[in-house]
């Protein structure tokens, strides 16, 4: 027990008996007192009495209230010690047998590997072969010699796709070479050799929603939203009568574009038409639906319903600029002096498609003057359209020969009087010469009564991808 305690308590008991620790000291007491103060004990004795009894119950209260130092003081006292850093530690190990496979495999087996791989520019069938890891001379002479698989080695085109399986000592165990978009060469293992045939994939169909931003040109855009060309050439034919690519695009314009995809087991094989596409040029928004008729061949129209097919192109060059335009008075740069520029030149590099503008019978073709190498033809409507200065002419173009809108009729060259590669480009209505890139382009006719009720399902389907694209500045969607 403390000292502190055995202090309380000593002040509070002596010899078994209660101490008043509220008095002072006194003196001890003698008999003569006593006998002095005999006359007057009697008067006092009761006022003594209560005075003791209320002494005493202080007493017994305050002993009562020490009774929690107690409390606390064998709590602490008993409290055992931490004997962790005394335990002692010590290694288990145990041999535990791992359950038996079910597996029927031979042990001696050899394991299959998978090889994927694309031709690259430049590859031969060796170099094929090797990256896919076929090492085996029957697996080679195979493909080298079979009826079907030799045409493997003659189709090597860049990025068609090639994956085998093989073991792990080079032995082909199956092989598929994409022949086509859909087509494909396979050759299997069998217990007489290998076999090889050509099979037809079934691709799935499924929309591509895509968008880009102009800032120097139409096919930087579209290479940076990773756009086919294709289908920049598409969004460009489709709105050509409304914007000249040419001269009119301006930074910040963007578009929006719907195509379609074809997929084999998850990846994109190739893509078809545009479905629909939205192009913003200079703040004023253009768009155009496409739809199918009744011989699957697609055509392009407002979502009201209106055509976008003119009778004529704007220009028979796909992407060029106007290195000279339509003037009644230039200043000929090999002549020297002024003469009237009845046409337009269209600068582009050698070799560039030229197309009809519109559908036509061949009137001339061949050489005339400064034209050097042109072509004439005759369309509609007493309209006739030139095109000058070719290269050569498409391969076996002649006159009399009927062509379509779009069809290509010869390359673009520096023949006759021409500074530069150039096509120059005429166009004429009953003999009368007009500004090509001004005059005014007659329009097809409105979607077909017949076809209204599915087309406007399409066009409502397809206007509110374009819009989601719109709104939702989505980058890609495939």
């Amino acid at each position: 027990m403390s000292i502190l305690l055995k202090s309380v308590l000593a002040s509070i008991f002596y010899k078994g008996q209660p101490v008043d620790i509220n008095e002072p000291n006194q003196p001890h007491t003698t008999l003569n007192n006593v006998v002095k103060a005999d006359a007057t004990q009697n008067t006092i004795l009761a006022q003594n009495t209560d005075k003791a009894e209320r002494k005493l119950k202080l007493r017994w209260i305050l002993a009562i209230s020490c009774l929690p130092l107690f409390g606390i003081y064998a709590a602490f006292g008993i409290a055992p010690q931490s004997l962790t850093g005394t335990i002692a530690t010590a290694a288990v190990i145990e041999q535990i047998s791992l359950p038996m496979t079910t597996d029927t495999t031979s042990a001696s087996a050899k394991p299959y590997f998978w090889y994927k791989d694309h031709v690259r520019r430049d590859d031969t069938l060796n170099n094929v072969l090797s990256r896919l890891n076929i090492r085996n001379n029957d697996a080679i002479d195979f493909i080298r010699s079979d009826s079907v698989a030799n045409v493997i080695a003659s189709t090597l085109k860049p990025g068609h796709e090639i994956e085998a399986q093989s073991d792990s000592d080079g032995n082909l165990i199956s092989l598929e070479y994409q022949l086509d978009s859909d087509q494909f060469i396979t050759i299997e293992q069998s217990a007489t050799g290998y076999i090889a045939n050509k099979v037809i994939h079934q691709l799935e169909k499924r929309p591509i929603l895509k968008s880009a931003k102009i800032k120097s040109s139409l096919f930087a855009a579209t290479d940076d939203a990773n756009i086919p060309d294709y289908i920049a050439v598409q969004v460009a034919e489709m709105f050509e009568s409304e914007i000249d690519f040419n001269t009119d695009l301006r930074k910040g314009d963007h578009f929006n574009v719907i195509y379609e995809g074809r997929y084999d087991q998850g990846e994109l094989l190739k893509t078809g038409d545009v479905l629909a596409a939205e192009f913003v040029n200079k703040g004023k928004t253009y768009r155009a639906v496409g739809y199918r008729d009744a011989m699957n061949e697609m055509h392009y129209y407002t979502p009201e319903g209106k055509s976008l097919h003119k009778s004529f192109l704007r220009s028979p060059l796909e992407f060029t600029r106007i290195s000279s335009g339509f003037s009644l008075g230039r200043f000929h740069p090999i002549l020297q002096r002024m003469k009237a520029h009845k046409g337009v030149d269209m600068a582009a590099p050698t070799g560039t498609r030229i197309k009809a503008s519109g559908d036509a019978a061949v009137e001339f073709v061949g050489q005339k003057g400064g034209y050097g190498n042109v072509i004439v033809l005759k369309h509609e409507n007493g309209v006739s359209t030139v095109y000058g200065h070719l290269s050569r002419f498409a391969e076996g173009l002649h006159r009399g020969e009927k062509v379509a809108q779009g069809d290509v009729i010869g390359f673009v060259g520096m023949t006759g009087l021409a500074t530069g590669p150039h096509l120059h480009y005429e166009f004429l209505i009953n003999g009368e010469h007009r500004d090509p890139m001004t005059v005014a382009l007659p329009k097809a006719d409105p979607i077909a009564q017949h076809d209204r009720a599915n087309f406007d399902a399409t066009s409502s389907q397809l206007t509110a991808q374009l819009m989601l694209l719109g709104n939702s500045n989505i980058a890609a969607l495939d």
